[in-house]
């Protein structure tokens, strides 16, 4: 039976239970809870240090209204962090491969921010779709492109996600497939292509790391336009 590249990024399931409720759930389990002792181990410590770091830098251009998502924020981003790197280990499923759940992430978070936005400040909030000084004539017209513009931000957080790491994924399995073809046929080729291999899934690690930064980035942003 011929497989096809793309079945990769198909939802799987055993005995009928679908891997992807198995996926979600088993990042959690890479991260200690908190122990309520004054001395704690190196891991602990490491821990903790990056989220404090992580989160500063988070919140840095936010307003003081918007920190009460620090704790949500910074868990998302460990989330999908711990997801896409999991999708990297040979035999796994990546579920951020899967528009479905990355737009299940963006478009609530994104809600909360426009909702947030016009109960606290509806006059700014509506005034983001009308910069200052426009003309009368393109008052209709632009009002138009800043809605439309306002609807399609959970879309390029889910689609931005989804395409990167499909794309570094789809590129991995196609030269890992050229190495295992020319390793017979010419072996010095399939050195090269697996040093190339080897590159491209470092570089994947770092996509991986960099594309949950940026959609708890853009996040953040949203929101500190509505706080």
């Amino acid at each position: 039976m011929a497989l096809s590249f793309f079945d990769q990024f198909m939802s799987p399931s055993f005995l009928g239970i679908p891997l992807m409720a198995i996926a979600l759930v088993l990042p959690w389990t890479f991260y200690p809870e908190a122990s309520p002792q004054w001395v704690t181990n190196r891991y602990m410590t490491l821990q903790g240090w990056f989220i404090n770091r992580f989160t500063q830098q988070l919140l840095l251009p936010l307003n003081v209204g918007g920190h009460k998502w620090a704790m949500l924020l910074t868990s998302l981003m460990l989330f999908i962090f711990s997801l896409n790197m999991m999708g990297l280990l040979p035999y796994t499923f990546t579920p951020t491969t899967q528009l479905s759940l990355n737009m299940a992430l963006a478009v609530p978070l994104w809600l909360a921010t426009v909702l947030i936005g016009m109960r606290n400040q509806p006059t700014v909030a509506l005034g983001h779709l009308l910069p200052e000084g426009t003309p009368g004539p393109l008052i209709p017209v632009l009002i138009v492109i800043e809605t439309l513009s306002l609807f399609i931000r959970p879309l390029a957080l889910g689609v931005r996600l989804t395409a990167n790491l499909t794309a570094g994924h789809l590129l991995i399995q196609l030269i890992a497939t050229a190495v295992f073809v020319l390793a017979p046929l010419m072996p010095t080729v399939a050195i090269l292509t697996a040093i190339v291999l080897v590159l491209l899934t470092i570089l994947e690690v770092a996509v991986a790391m960099i594309q949950a930064y940026v959609f708890v980035l853009l996040l953040s942003l949203y929101l500190q336009e509505n706080v």
